[in-house]
């Protein structure tokens, strides 16, 4: 006859040392590792790619020039690129063409972020206003910004406040959209949270939503800048005029008048250069920030 006693339940053989090392274990877990790289581990990982990356394109170039696959006023070599530079270094004209249009962007996407923060959440939060102008904020984000010129042009002339108009026009909708995908994507629970404890209205806003939504928002704001550098670009393009200073956009265009290609691609080439240059020491550590406070960034 099959024993109907139950069998007496196994001991818990963990002792104080199998408690001790899982305590290790989690301490270990929640403390992140933030130290800083050795310089010669950041050399080797993110500065020599890039210039490798940089010793091709230029290799290329100028092996496109010695096969002479095209004529020369086509195509000039690289030396006379660096030939403007040095030019335009020697006459003192070279910072000054860069902040010109530097400028203009800057305080053109500040601009547009104070204007799209408050815009994104109000749509983000409130949904009457999503369904009115969400759709139109979409639209905006996807029409190119080189529209706007000739209206604006013939609103308010030639002059900074049109630059600034086309900006706005064009990164606003990035800025605000950024905003609202970043918001969506809050978990509710941090909202029941946050109303639990008495973050309601505006306080809820600064220390829930916005901290919470920041990744999405960040890169809206990535998406918002590049919109303002290329509405800036193409406004100075289209509406040149000696009244607006000689910026990036108009030293790209004297030189298609002048049929000067080693100009135009040291136009490209410094309108590129500024364009790395803001994400490198703007976006990117913005980046790592947020992925080092929320424990996603280990080492850098």
């Amino acid at each position: 006859m099959a024993s109907t006693d139950t069998p007496a339940p196994a001991k818990d053989r963990s002792g104080p040392d199998d408690l001790a090392g899982l305590e290790a274990g989690l301490d270990a877990l929640d403390s992140v590792q933030s130290q800083r790289a050795p310089l010669r581990q950041v050399l080797v990982g993110k500065v020599l790619p890039p210039v490798v990356a940089v010793a091709l394109v230029l290799l290329v170039w100028q092996l496109l020039v010695a096969a002479e696959v095209t004529e020369s006023y086509k195509l000039p070599p690289p030396s006379a690129v660096w030939d403007g530079v040095r030019e335009m270094w020697l006459q003192g004209t070279l910072l000054d063409v860069v902040w010109t249009s530097v400028s203009r962007g800057l305080l053109g996407f500040l601009l547009a972020l104070a204007i799209g923060t408050p815009l994104g959440l109000l749509v983000a939060r409130v949904r009457f206003v999503r369904a009115a102008i969400g759709p139109i904020l979409s639209g905006l984000q996807s029409l190119p910004s080189v529209a706007w010129v000739p209206p604006a042009v013939i609103w308010l002339g030639l002059n900074d406040a049109m630059m600034f108009t086309v900006i706005l026009l064009g990164a606003v909708p990035s800025i605000a959209n950024g905003l609202v995908s970043g918001v969506d994507q809050v978990p509710p629970l941090f909202l029941r949270a946050g109303r639990t404890m008495g973050a309601t209205g505006l306080k809820g806003t600064w220390h829930i939503v916005m901290p919470a939504a920041l990744p999405g928002y960040l890169a809206g704001l990535k998406q918002g800048w590049a919109f303002s550098w290329r509405s800036l670009m193409a406004a100075e393009i289209i509406a040149s005029s000696p009244d607006l200073g000689l910026g990036l956009g108009q030293l790209l265009e004297n030189g298609r008048n002048n049929f000067d290609m080693p100009g135009v691609f040291l136009a490209i080439l410094l309108i590129l250069v500024v364009g790395i240059a803001i994400d490198l020491l703007i976006f990117s550590p913005l980046e790592r920030w947020v992925l080092r406070s929320r424990g996603l960034l280990v080492k850098g």
